[in-house]
């Protein structure tokens, strides 16, 4: 079976939806395909930081309401180090921006039903796709759905598939310019059943490593630590978690994190990642596919949507005005906010979590930096405007 579109696009991750919802707001028809069940993607439990930038795109798109409901907008987040509190105002330091706390599976849920809705296809449960004629003026998509070989032509294909999917592989890998930092540490991630144990994320360093005190809901809320990523959920009772997290998060306040019973236990590696090589002829990566940074920025997602606001715009550009220029500029266009947002997540990383094997002088380093960050409103001024998100270039055409 051969069916037709003007985009095809792989993945319907954050990224995919986005960029579907985008091109039908131009008139620019699409298909989405993507490997997993409808109900997979939609349960699959992750964190969600959202940029001030990417909750307004949201609202554009029409897709905020829920977030606007159940979201929680914070005004601030807090580093704890050496027994003390410290709050960054982010309103105060940029302008009136914040953050929205909103996981990213109830994004997908809220973009899955707008792109069915407005008509646009998706394909769920999709596999053996393979991408052909990629430096064709008609590239195809091959795939197997519900038993039987299909194959979508398209004049361009938006390979939104995540870290693992066919589309960047799909590059020669001599042709791939690629960037890889594996760090030493994941984090160790717990969901609980307990009220708020603060009104605002706190980030915390300390001598037994890095702790984020973070909220799902008035009664469910997200913990991590950081750990050896080789570690085993089977090695923590719930008893030895809660104690870590007490240990971590202690203050002189007498403040105590509020415990619960414990219903999902969970350990990520992190890494930095980024393919610089996001055109290649007809195809182009957006999202996880073109990069993967660590939790600690908040990022993920919100690079993901900068992504395919640039390439929404130059898509448009090209059925509008019949050129390339918008598609020849996007990989450099979209590489300055990725390399920013990378930048950023890496300098929290760093700032935050204790190395192993690392020496004395490089932990009193990190405590310095913090030191300066909270003190000086220049530096907090940086990390505010990092953290609630640069400017999407280009959202003005949307």
């Amino acid at each position: 079976m051969h069916t037709t579109t003007q985009v095809g696009i792989i993945g319907a991750g954050p990224a995919g939806l986005l960029l579907a919802l985008l091109l039908h707001r131009k008139g620019i028809a699409c298909t989405v395909l993507e490997q997993r069940t409808r109900q997979d993607i939609e349960a699959t439990i992750k964190a969600g930081v959202l940029e001030h930038p990417t909750a307004e795109l949201l609202r554009q798109l029409g897709v905020g309401a829920r977030m606007d409901q159940e979201g929680f907008v914070h005004e601030g987040i807090e580093l704890a180090f050496g027994g003390r509190r410290h709050r960054i105002d982010l309103p105060e330091l940029t302008g009136g921006k914040t953050i929205t706390v909103y996981a990213q599976h109830e994004v997908i849920k809220d973009l899955v039903a707008a792109v069915l809705a407005n008509g646009t296809p998706i394909e769920f449960g999709v596999s053996d796709v393979r991408l052909d004629g990629l430096e064709t003026a008609r590239p195809t998509i091959h795939y197997t759905h519900a038993g039987n070989a299909r194959s979508l032509g398209c004049d361009f294909i938006g390979g939104c598939d995540g870290f693992h999917g066919p589309s960047r592989q799909a590059i020669p890998a001599t042709l791939r310019q690629e960037h890889l930092k594996v760090y030493p540490c994941g984090w160790f991630g717990i969901l609980c059943e307990a009220p708020p144990s603060s009104k605002e994320l706190i980030y915390a360093q300390s001598d037994r490593g890095f702790a984020l005190l973070s909220t799902r809901s008035q009664s469910i809320q997200r913990l991590y630590f950081q750990c050896d990523p080789s570690d085993h959920v089977d090695n923590w009772s719930d008893d030895r978690i809660w104690a870590e997290f007490q240990a971590r998060l202690a203050n002189t306040e007498g403040w105590q994190v509020q415990e619960g019973r414990i219903f999902q236990k969970g350990i990520i590696a992190m890494r930095s990642f980024i393919c610089e090589t996001l055109r290649h002829g007809r195809l182009f990566l957006a999202g996880d596919s073109a990069h993967i940074v660590p939790p600690t920025g908040a990022k993920g997602l919100n690079l993901a949507a900068g992504d395919v606001v640039l390439l929404a715009n130059a898509l448009a550009r090209y059925y509008r005005d019949d050129t390339e220029a918008g598609l020849n500029e996007y990989p450099e266009r979209a590489l300055r906010r990725i390399w920013r947002g990378e930048h950023f997540s890496w300098w929290m990383t760093q700032m935050l979590h204790d190395m192993e094997g690392e020496d004395s002088i490089t932990r009193r380093f990190r405590r310095a930096q913090l030191d300066y960050v909270v003190s000086s409103r220049a530096a907090s001024t940086a990390l505010a405007e990092n953290y609630v998100g640069l400017p999407f270039e280009g959202i003005e055409q949307i």
